[in-house]
């Protein structure tokens, strides 16, 4: 298979297992470029992105930028995280603005899950999601199999848990999806107050004690409490979250194999895991963020393809 199956990349659930495939072989060629003393291959010096983020966002809208421009695109960036952009109608009006100027795809975070949908519904550009509130984040979910697979070899068969704050991650959504896509075995573990109760029904198994999910896995993928979207107290203090599902040095040398240590960032150090195994040997934290670069330069290369023919 030479292209996707999807003109956009709005989520996971919208891809199968060889479009992920084709991705990461893109990626692949991609990781060779960005190691190279030119950094830049001028495969989209025709194509103009916007990129359109109605939510704060550092790393991600970084890494995008530098995909884009190491693809030699043309790049507009829109940062309306501060602005009243928050309804349908002025969203459509916001991205038609941008359209006029002839882009040719929009890469968009939004604070409500489905507007990437709704967008790619209403205007002619190619629509890549980086985060729809608490839905999904494909390219992370795609960066972190990407580099499973890089350290593992494969990502069928592998043990993957995913510990944290489940119910408000659009990252854990999409790596549930990514995972079970390309035959891993999946479990959750965090507190049951952030275990959503239909995560079972996506064929995920459900963990409470860490160090049972710990022996149990290959990789571990620790998620941050998302602090800016919790509108109740979901467990006591942080302190008790860290002593329950923080994983630090002891813990992790306690055990009787070597784990994959994976975060998506930010990284509230010292909460979710420690310093010293955040930097230890085990972790591939900074791996996932070199290929979230090729990542995203295969997706964006891909979708425009499909854009030029």
């Amino acid at each position: 298979m030479s292209e996707l199956s999807v003109n956009h990349l709005l989520g996971i659930k919208y891809l199968n297992e060889s479009d992920i495939q084709l991705i990461f072989e893109t990626a692949d060629h991609f990781k060779e470029v960005i190691n190279r003393s030119i950094k830049k291959v001028p495969s989209l010096r025709d194509i103009t992105i916007a990129n359109i983020f109605f939510e704060n966002s550092t790393r991600t809208k970084l890494s995008f930028e530098l995909a884009e421009k190491r693809l030699s695109a043309d790049v507009l960036n829109f940062s309306a995280s501060q602005s009243s952009v928050k309804k349908g109608e002025t969203l459509i009006d916001t991205v038609n603005n941008i359209l006029s100027m002839k882009v040719d795809m929009v890469v968009m975070r939004h604070p409500n899950p489905g507007a990437g949908i709704f967008l790619a519904k209403h205007v002619k550009a190619s629509i890549i999601n980086a985060g729809d509130g608490a839905h999904e984040h494909p390219t992370q979910a795609l960066l972190d199999s990407f580099s499973i697979r890089e350290k593992l070899g494969d990502v069928a068969g592998k043990n993957v848990v995913i510990v944290g704050d489940i119910l408000h991650s659009r990252v854990a959504l999409s790596n549930i999806f990514a995972l079970k896509l390309q035959g891993a075995n999946v479990k959750v573990c965090g507190p049951k107050t952030l275990i959503p109760k239909y995560v079972e029904s996506l064929g995920v198994g459900v963990e409470m004690d860490l160090r049972k999910a710990l022996e149990w896995c290959d990789v571990a993928n620790m998620l941050r409490i998302q602090n800016e979207r919790l509108d109740i107290s979901y467990f006591p203090t942080t302190r008790e979250y860290t002593q329950q599902f923080g994983v630090n040095k002891r813990l992790l040398d306690s055990l009787d194999k070597e784990i994959v240590i994976m975060h998506p960032g930010p990284i509230n150090r010292g909460v979710e895991i420690t310093s010293d195994v955040a930097d230890s040997k085990q972790s591939i934290i900074l791996n996932q963020v070199e290929n979230g670069v090729a990542v995203r330069m295969a997706v964006i290369y891909l979708l425009a393809s499909k854009i030029k023919q």
